[in-house]
């Protein structure tokens, strides 16, 4: 009893031969005593014959068990990790009305899905104020049995139907033009504002010393092409980077002086792991705007967050952009972007084809989504699909956006349980 009292607080380290020298990381009482009776009786061969070990388990040395944020941040830079990350990233999560389903389909009114199929803790991210601040205050226009039309606190007229059924629709937005900018620039951009900087950095330092997750600077809605399209419209900043090119290349850049200013302030409390930029800037064919005007516009802003990450040991900049990324990545990347999410599927984005072109890149999800609403044999192929990525490394399996309505709960676990198994090794 004392020897299995012991191996709580160890990791047994097993030598695999066969294919080459890899570790099996075990830890938990439950899994040891198990592992070591199976060893002891049955014999270390035949147990290892029975055993499949995911590639990305760790090479040459020992290894205590990493953490959620350490563990994704290693693996999606190409580092030793004990297993692959699981449920980390926009993929593994519903939208409002398909987790409305889920607490149907489950009977559990207040379905936790994360708990119930076993996601890792995701990025943590410090409560800071990235945008507007003091934030425009909230009015409703117009309100139906269907809808309501209220100006939101980033200052754009929306139109949301009730039942949380579709995307918001866009009426009106804050910036029509030069005046509006500079206006909103002095008055709800200002680094100095009393409370853009304010949040408990003691509370947030123990959340992350308890889940383990790493640490995110930036998330949706702030990107360097992603507030523009909010401050303005997007048809309006389309014809904008013609006829009005020095304002937004102010906003541009007013933005992310704000951002560093922010990312200093949060360095200065905690390990940053990675800079999140949320663009969402292609569609179904490709880039909103040419390279030209992506390299002209947004990539000094780009090389200034770059040069920062580097500056304080920031090992991770990803950029989240639906639709069709292929033109934005290899020009994102020479700017310091080394993670891509989420390579919608239906654009025509084939995560092993990127894998192939750029075996640098991490990447997270990039699997199907349709097959959460299909047979499955359609979810196999997407465990397939998994499987292979993470054999090639620098991978986090999830699937290209978030679970719409159609897919149940019942292929959501399933789907669930299926991956799980390739990133734990046990498939």
């Amino acid at each position: 009893m004392a020897a299995q009292q012991q191996y709580q607080q160890l990791v047994v380290l097993v030598r695999v031969l066969p294919e080459g020298e890899y570790f099996l990381q075990l830890q938990a009482l439950e899994k040891v005593a198990k592992v070591w009776t199976m060893v002891k009786y049955i014999g270390l061969g035949f147990w290892l014959s029975h055993m499949r070990l995911p590639r990305t388990i760790t090479e040459g040395y020992e290894m205590s068990e990493l953490t959620s944020g350490q563990r994704a941040t290693r693996c999606l830079t190409g580092e030793d990790i004990d297993r692959v990350p699981f449920g980390i990233g926009i993929g593994w999560h519903p939208w409002a009305e398909t987790l409305r389903v889920w607490q149907e389909q489950s009977g559990d009114p207040d379905l936790d899905y994360g708990n119930a199929v076993g996601l890792d803790s995701d990025w943590a991210l410090p409560r800071m104020n990235f945008g507007i601040f003091p934030v425009f205050e909230t009015e409703i226009i117009e309100e139906t049995d269907e809808y309501i039309v209220h100006r939101n606190e980033h200052g754009i007229t929306v139109r949301d139907r009730k039942d949380r059924g579709s995307i918001p629709e866009y009426l009106d937005y804050p910036v029509k033009n030069s005046e509006d900018w500079e206006r909103l620039k002095a008055e709800r951009l200002s680094i100095d504002v009393p409370g853009r900087f304010d949040m408990d950095w003691d509370a947030f330092r123990a959340e992350i010393e308890e889940s383990g997750a790493g640490v995110q600077l930036g998330h949706y809605p702030y990107g360097i092409f992603g507030t523009p399209r909010d401050l303005l419209g997007a048809e309006e900043l389309l014809v904008a980077f013609y006829d009005k090119p020095e304002m937004i290349q102010d906003i541009m850049e007013t933005l992310t002086s704000l951002w560093l200013a922010l990312y200093e302030r949060a360095t200065q409390e905690v390990k940053v792991d990675q800079i999140h930029i949320w663009e969402d800037m292609s569609g179904r064919q490709g880039s909103l705007i040419s390279p030209s005007m992506v390299e002209k516009f947004m990539m000094p802003c780009y090389d200034r967050i770059a040069t920062f990450a580097r500056e304080h040991d920031i090992p991770l900049i990803s950029v989240d952009t639906d639709g069709d990324c292929s033109m934005l990545v290899p020009l994102m990347m020479k700017h310091g972007v080394n993670v891509f999410f989420p390579f919608e599927v239906q654009a025509g984005n084939d995560i092993l084809e990127y894998r192939e072109k750029y075996p640098e890149l991490g990447i997270i999800g990039g699997l199907d989504k349709r097959a959460l609403a299909g047979k499955r044999d359609d979810i196999d192929r997407q465990v397939e699909k998994a499987a292979k990525m993470i054999e090639k490394g620098r991978y986090v399996p999830g699937f290209d956006h978030l679970i719409p309505p159609d897919a149940t709960w019942e292929n959501y676990c399933y789907a669930a349980e299926e991956i799980k198994k390739v990133c734990y090794g046990m498939k």
